[in-house]
Formats: C-alpha cells, sequence, structure tokens
C-alpha cells in the first residue's frame, strides 16, 4: 500500500460526490476504507468532505494495549470512526481517556480541545492522525433538538452553520430569511433574539409569524432588488433552487453592500456541477462546507470584512495557510 498522507471522510451516500470532487482537484484516491478515502496526495480541501485527516499514520499493533499506548502517547483526544473489527475497536476505545461528545445545547462555540482520528485498516494495523480538520467527531456535531417549536428540523442546518462559524445572529442584530416557508430557519433566527424579516410567496407557519422580531413579506427571493432594501446584519436562505440561480442571488447581495454576513444554502439536482462549487469558491472572503445535516447540497459562508481581508470566512477551509 502507497504511503497514506491525506484521508477524507464522506457524508453516508456521498463517496461518489466526493471522489469526483478530489478527481475535479487533481487527487487520486488510492483505496476507500468504508466512507474514508486514503491518498498519497497532500491535503487539498474538499467542501464535501466532512472531516479530513491531515496528518495520517499507519502503524503494525501487537495487542490492544498497544494501540491505546500508541495514540494516547501522541495526545489524550481521539475518535473512532470503524467499519469493522467492531470488538477490536471498543476494546482499544475502553483503553483511551474517554471523548465527551454529549449534544451541544445551541447557541454555543465548537470545542477547541485537540482531537485526533484513528481506525483500523484490518486486524493489526493502526491508521491514525492527530491533526483533522473537524472539532467533532467524525464531523458530525449532535444537538440537543426542539421537538415541539419549528415546523421542520432545517433549523439544524442553520444551528450547525453557526456553530461551525462560532458566531450567530445577536439580539441587537437584523437579519432576512429568504425563501423562508414553512419557517425552520425564521424560527431558529428569532429564538436568538434577533430581528427577522422572512421573505416567500408562500405564507410562514402561524406560529412563526407569531414570534416576537419576526416580520413577513410575501415576495419572491429572486424577485427582490437588495440594493433598495434596508442594510441588514444578515442574510439566510435555504431557498430550493437551481445552484447558477443561487450563484447569481448571491452575487447580487454581495454587491449591493447591504449585509455582513450571508449563509446560504446551495442545492444540487443531479449531477454535482463542478464550475458552480469553483465559482462560489472564488468568491473573495466565501466559504463552502458540507454540514453534516446537509443532503446533497453546501453551505455557503461569506462575511464582509473577512472579503476585504482576502481570508476565508470560515476556519479551515484553506490548507494552503
Amino acid at each position: 500500500m502507497s504511503t497514506i498522507r491525506t484521508a477524507w471522510l464522506a457524508a453516508d451516500g456521498l463517496t461518489s460526490v466526493l471522489e469526483a470532487d478530489l478527481a475535479w482537484r487533481g487527487v487520486t484516491i488510492d483505496r476507500w476504507h468504508g466512507r474514508l478515502a486514503l491518498s498519497s496526495s497532500k491535503p487539498v480541501y474538499s467542501p464535501w468532505a466532512l472531516d479530513i485527516w491531515l496528518d495520517p499514520q499507519v502503524t503494525e499493533i501487537t495487542s490492544i494495549r498497544n494501540a491505546a499506548d500508541t495514540l494516547r502517547a501522541i495526545q489524550r483526544n481521539w475518535s473512532l470512526y470503524t467499519i469493522d473489527h467492531f470488538r477490536r475497536t471498543a476494546l482499544i476505545t475502553d483503553k483511551l481517556p474517554p471523548v465527551k461528545a454529549a449534544p451541544l445545547v445551541f447557541p454555543t462555540l465548537p470545542p477547541t480541545s485537540p482531537l485526533g482520528a484513528w481506525t483500523l485498516l484490518d486486524t493489526n494495523t493502526l491508521l491514525f492522525s492527530a491533526r483533522k480538520t473537524s472539532p467533532f467527531v467524525n464531523g458530525a456535531p449532535q444537538f440537543v433538538e426542539n421537538r415541539t417549536g419549528p415546523p421542520s428540523r432545517a433549523y439544524l442546518k442553520l444551528w450547525e452553520a453557526c456553530t461551525r462559524l462560532g458566531r450567530w445572529p445577536t439580539p441587537e442584530e437584523r437579519c432576512y430569511d429568504l425563501g423562508a416557508t414553512p419557517g425552520g430557519w425564521t424560527w431558529a433566527i428569532a429564538n436568538l433574539g434577533a430581528q427577522v424579516t422572512a421573505f416567500d410567496r408562500a405564507p410562514l407557519d402561524p406560529k412563526v409569524a407569531a414570534m416576537p422580531g419576526v416580520s413577513f413579506q410575501q415576495a419572491s427571493a429572486f424577485g427582490l432588488e437588495p440594493e433598495k432594501l434596508p442594510a441588514v446584519d444578515w442574510m439566510f436562505s435555504d431557498i430550493i433552487a437551481y445552484p447558477q440561480r443561487l450563484l447569481r442571488l448571491t452575487q447580487n447581495w454581495i454587491a449591493s453592500g447591504n449585509t455582513d454576513n450571508i449563509v446560504l444554502t446551495v442545492k444540487f439536482q443531479g449531477e454535482t456541477d463542478h464550475e458552480i462549487v469553483a465559482a462560489f469558491e472564488a468568491i473573495p472572503g466565501g466559504s463552502l462546507a458540507h454540514l453534516a445535516h446537509n443532503k446533497h447540497e453546501l453551505t455557503f459562508f461569506w462575511n464582509k470584512t473577512a472579503a476585504a481581508e482576502n481570508r476565508p470566512t470560515l476556519a479551515g477551509t484553506n490548507l494552503t495557510q
């Protein structure tokens, strides 16, 4: 087996999407270990990866204790990705310090303690990386869910996006939610105490529309002229539309200068459009990431200050820095 220099973890059902994206970026996958793409190529950022192992190492182990001692000698916290050898990996895990991965209560900042990742390629071969891009176990944060308030589970995408970003709307800030109905994202924003104007052709869920700080305008997101609207701190959108239209929408809002932050879902129908992905990535200050709560879609992040400073809005999305 060739030297493994990088490993990319795909989301469930999206291994082929990750493989195609990596090929677009000039990366050849040497082999798959479940959803983990192993390659002799140097680390390259792919927005479709839930997590990227930046410094993978392979070592032969002689026993369960030997495997645990190898990991403990490097650092304290390790997360397991496993597809087989379940009994053996469980015994190794028992000999490692426990990693507290309790569901997060939103809003909260992501963990800051170093977290490595490991797996068994076979009974006696340990693959591990002390450094990886996500602070979460297998790149997937879990939240204490609200099963009664929101009209849909889409709010979890916004929670994850803001957690990844390390920022969220505050009570003194104003927001727009484009294509808001039934109101999952509007509900999440209003729960933070921010003022939010929701735009959609269809009405909001009545419970969301009645929340303090929520106003509604019956209008198409694509019919708005952002330069003629009052400036806001955040523009959010989880609207269903072709990626090309979402790109133009994003470009128009940035050009208007009337928002400081953008969080927008880029939804793909059928094949992934790699040129559209590249166009979003080329926007100064922009970042793309596949969230654990995304389907065949990416989340776009943009911040006005980051754009002015020519740096990505989302940390960990530029592996050359």
